[in-house]
């Protein structure tokens, strides 16, 4: 089983968006029995609290349902149980990155990292923008994860 944790700031936003895309692609590829999927926070704003409703609407928009997720923030166990550790911007890897014992820091990575083809390296955060910057958040969560699975597939061999 690969474990895969989303990381965003408040996990009401980016994270559990990827979450919502990453947890789709992987039921459409029948590989649930393989991969384990969730999100958190750096920080501890929304602990308990559904996505953002835009993000929601978005999501829905191309047939993810996040209605059931609830936010929480990253704590020091996560750093031994998941596999990948992906935070959607600089500043939210840096916080992973000392949050992190240091022999498991190998697992915090940038989740675009998995969308070489992009010229991006953040996803951006949409909370004070318009509604455009949600559907821009999904195309890169959804292009990201697209690599993402070709790379869990690799270790699944």
């Amino acid at each position: 089983m690969i474990k895969v944790l989303f990381v965003c700031l408040g996990n009401i936003c980016r994270s559990p968006t990827a979450e919502g895309v990453f947890r789709k692609l992987v039921e459409e590829r029948g590989m649930v029995d393989y991969i384990e999927i969730d999100s958190a926070g750096t920080h501890a704003y929304h602990v308990g609290s559904p996505p953002d409703s835009r993000a929601q609407e978005a999501a829905r928009r191309r047939g993810i349902d996040m209605s059931g997720l609830l936010g929480r923030r990253v704590d020091e166990g996560d750093f031994y149980v998941f596999d990948y550790i992906l935070a959607m911007d600089e500043s939210n890897e840096y916080h992973l990155r000392e949050m992190a014992p240091p022999e498991e820091i190998y697992r915090v990575r940038r989740f675009l990292e998995f969308a070489p083809e992009r010229s991006e390296r953040e996803v951006p955060d949409p909370y004070y923008g318009g509604a455009t910057g949600f559907e821009n958040v999904l195309d890169l969560i959804e292009d990201a994860s697209a690599g993402l699975l070709a790379d869990i597939k690799l270790h699944l061999k």
